[in-house]
């Protein structure tokens, strides 16, 4: 991995040799790094549009849209938002290795906005068919299947080296600033400006992210670490590729506790159906309190990026304890049916998933290749998102016969075989995970 500074780094600390008096802390990464900081901003606002988009028409669907099986219906509409990520791992893995990274960023962020606006353009005439709405789901999620992994491919091409884990925490903390955005606004728009106000947002804030993608240098970060020109747009000099299937086969480590978090999902993914169900039977609210709900999940899991370097351990026995804590979290709302009480229970899960993302993402940019790196979060994020669209089935079709504490009870007792196996790895971390926890610090 090339330890060159990025040439659109701004120094903003006084060198350590100037007179007492004159130093200076150094900003933050995404203020002294204009690159990042612009790009980091556009997945903020794409990751936010299509969470607004996924938690409005979740509302819309349960509380407008479809007097019975809403169950099914909104659990049906978040498979469909998790499908591309899955299916089309082997085409973004290619199309990122492949081509400049600004520019799948920002024809992603383009073409986003456009199918926002249209569906904008349908539901302010009326008459819109929930099909239209389920297949606009697909296309946003479709688009960003594509910018998620090729930013965070593109992480090396925009910082240096002692700067990634402070990059990947800002990278992985815009899902928890668009779960807090997206929630805020999601429902709330819904109730006030219907579907048609809703994607008009959406496409304004795609729209918005692909002229800061534009307006960002990329460099070149070549294979294997070795030197090679600067390029406007980060391209990849002659990478060396290897078939997916052979990337996770040679790092067990990861492979494993890859499989730890896909198990893990099959019950979290399941917040975001549980919490619309949650509302409007059991606390008898409307968008203000899916919204407050929602808020509360990603203010926590806001925090949680920022504050996941500090939790101590490696990154086996923290993210053990923490999917504990996460169980408890989500099975407490059975017994508390209080909206403060649920509200800090998602605010403490949301951490917990903040807190174990930031260390784990971090541990995987040190130990996968350079090369390797456009595929294996090609296949990261199809592995983990395998289990989003049947957790969302299954907790959907389950809530039109089951209450939602229930739900919330399952979703607790799920989580707890993942921490054990992942507390079990942690007891023989393998030689190349040990080395690359020891790069990134002990804790």
């Amino acid at each position: 991995m090339s330890t060159a500074p990025a040439p659109v780094a701004d120094p903003a600390e006084t060198p350590p040799d100037a007179p007492t008096g004159t130093y200076r802390r150094r900003a933050p990464l995404v203020l002294r790094n204009r690159a990042f900081g612009a790009v980091w901003l556009g997945q903020v606002l794409t990751q936010a549009a299509v969470r607004m988009f996924q938690v409005g028409v979740s509302w819309w669907i349960v509380a407008y849209a479809v007097p019975e099986a809403r169950g099914l219906a909104s659990g049906l509409f978040m498979a469909v938002c998790t499908l591309p990520a899955v299916a089309l791992a082997p085409v973004v893995a290619a199309v990122v290795a492949r081509c400049a990274h600004r520019s799948v960023l920002r024809t992603a962020a383009a073409v986003a906005g456009a199918a926002s606006a249209a569906l904008a353009v349908w539901a302010h005439g009326g008459g819109l068919p929930l099909t239209t709405v389920y297949a606009a789901g697909l296309a946003l999620a479709t688009c960003q299947a594509f910018f998620d992994p090729c930013l965070t491919t593109s992480v090396p091409e925009l910082v240096d080296d002692a700067d990634i884990e402070t990059a990947t925490g800002f990278e992985l903390s815009t899902q928890s600033l668009a779960g807090l955005v997206g929630a805020l606004l999601g429902a709330l728009t819904v109730d006030r400006a219907g579907v048609a106000g809703l994607a008009a947002g959406c496409a304004a804030a795609y729209l918005g992210a692909a002229l800061l993608v534009a307006s960002a240098r990329f460099r070149t970060v070549p294979a294997d670490g070795a030197d090679g020109p600067d390029g406007p747009d980060g391209v990849v000099a002659a990478p060396r590729r290897r078939p997916l299937r052979r990337i996770l086969a040679e790092l067990p480590s990861v492979r494993r506790i890859l499989i730890c978090f896909t198990a893990a999902n099959l019950f979290t993914a399941a917040v975001f159906v549980v919490i619309p169900l949650y509302t409007r039977s059991v606390l008898l609210g409307g968008g203000g309190t899916v919204a407050l709900l929602e808020a509360s999940l990603g203010t926590g899991a806001l925090v949680g990026a920022f504050t996941g370097t500090r939790v101590p351990g490696r990154p086996t026995v923290a993210g053990a304890w923490c999917l504990g804590l996460m169980a408890l979290a989500l099975a407490l709302p059975r017994l508390f049916a209080q909206r403060p009480v649920v509200a800090g229970c998602l605010a403490v899960a949301g951490w917990c998933a903040g807190a174990v993302s930031v260390r784990f993402v971090a541990l995987f940019q040190r130990m996968v290749p350079t090369a390797d790196k456009p595929g294996f979060f090609a296949v990261m994020q199809a592995v983990l998102g395998a289990s989003l669209p049947v957790a969302s089935l299954v907790f959907g079709s389950a809530g039109d016969f089951l209450s939602p504490q229930t739900l919330c009870l399952a979703q607790g007792i799920g989580l707890l075989p993942a921490a054990c196996a992942l507390a079990l790895l942690g007891s023989g971390t393998p030689p190349e995970a040990a080395s690359a926890e020891s790069a990134g610090g002990e804790r």
